[in-house]
């Protein structure tokens, strides 16, 4: 067993948070136990993802049929894992509920197996007819095809429903057929081929004869975790559980609740859709936020520089102020010193007339 590099998965926090809002105690156990393991199993993966892919080349030329068992519970990463569990979470709020948790986990076994040996028969036989090998090297992973079958389960319990996909409102008996094209052209990555056989798998179940074969096989068993002929039993709150005595012996009795609460009446398609938009809001929202506190700094800093700036203003205006004060002081006091200085008396000599004749006199 090898153990995933440490990182961020943002995704797998996603997950969990998607689980908080239902409520772990509200999860049915085995949906409970499948999502548990997958998260498990991409944390510490057994084999690195080349080593667990499913391919034609691998499984029926190398003859590595582990693969088979192993492929559908590994994920590529963290997003994967979480669109995948979050669409297992639904599903198994309402099918698992619907069948008993026995026959549910029957159904994601036989399911699991079965996915992956129509993969390989549907990429082996487009290999042949188009002479194409590429078609046996290409290699898949994941839990999507269990839920395409699954898909195909739910929508047949609902024949009059429609599904919500992007805004469109498909009816249940194309609901699948829509999301595998659309998913195709908006992820061209994608496993086309799984996708597909999930489908396959899944009216298998519902048209074909794979009900009643696992039936059979079922009947073989020691514990008979399926009886066609059990009745369920509704009352206004939800789902009560089932009247045969068989399934007292269970640990988990189911407990009379109205999912509507959880669910707000809305098919899983549309609370994964609400789920997501949830997600992309609480981003949106977290990046308005960061920008409104970015641009509060700003205004912030603006008006404390304004602020600043006004007060260098101030400070120089009472500079000068305060030297014109003195400058007029200094003035006033030269003035007033000038008026309070005593004067100076000069007398001047001047001739008078006569005296210039006195002076003839005297020579």
């Amino acid at each position: 067993m090898q153990r995933r590099a440490r990182g961020f998965h943002q995704g797998l926090l996603l997950l969990f948070f998607q689980i908080m809002q239902v409520g772990i105690t509200n999860v049915p156990p085995v949906t409970l136990a499948c999502i548990a393991l997958n998260i498990w199993l991409f944390l510490n993966p057994l084999k690195p993802i080349y080593w667990l892919c499913l391919s034609v080349e691998s499984c029926y030329e190398k003859k590595d049929w582990q693969r088979l068992l192993l492929s559908p519970f590994h994920h590529a990463d963290d997003w994967h894992l979480y669109f995948n569990m979050v669409s297992m979470l639904w599903k198994g709020l309402t099918l698992e509920r619907r069948l008993g948790s026995f026959w549910f986990a029957y159904i994601i076994a036989v399911f699991s197996l079965l996915t992956g040996v129509v993969y390989l028969a549907l990429e082996y036989t487009v290999a042949e007819l188009l002479d194409q090998r590429e078609f046996k090297v290409y290699c898949a992973i994941g839990f999507s095809g269990v839920l395409f079958a699954l898909k195909v389960l739910s929508n047949n319990y609902n024949p009059g429903g429609h599904t919500n996909i992007m805004g469109m409102y498909i009816p249940n008996k194309y609901a699948c057929w829509v999301e595998l094209v659309m998913i195709h052209l908006l992820s061209p990555r994608t496993s086309f081929a799984g996708h597909l056989a999930g489908i396959i798998v899944g009216l298998m179940y519902t048209l074909g004869p794979l009900k009643m074969i696992m039936e059979a096989c079922a009947g073989i068993l020691p514990l008979n975790a399926h009886n066609p002929r059990q009745q369920h039993y509704y009352n206004n709150m939800g789902y009560s559980g089932y009247q045969e005595n068989l399934f007292d012996r269970q640990p988990y009795q189911e407990i009379p609740r109205n999912y509507d609460i959880y669910t707000a009446g809305f098919t899983e398609e549309e609370q994964l859709e609400r789920a997501l938009r949830n997600s992309l809001r609480d981003r949106e929202y977290k990046e308005r936020k960061k920008q409104e506190k970015e641009r509060k700094k700003q205004r912030k800093e603006k008006k404390r520089e304004k602020e600043r700036s006004e007060e260098r203003k101030e400070e120089r205006m009472k500079k000068e102020r305060k030297k014109e004060r003195k400058e007029e002081k200094r003035k006033k006091g030269r003035k007033e010193k000038r008026e309070n200085k005593p004067q100076k008396v000069v007398l001047a000599m001047v001739p008078h007339p006569m005296d210039s004749i006195f002076t003839r006199k005297m020579k």
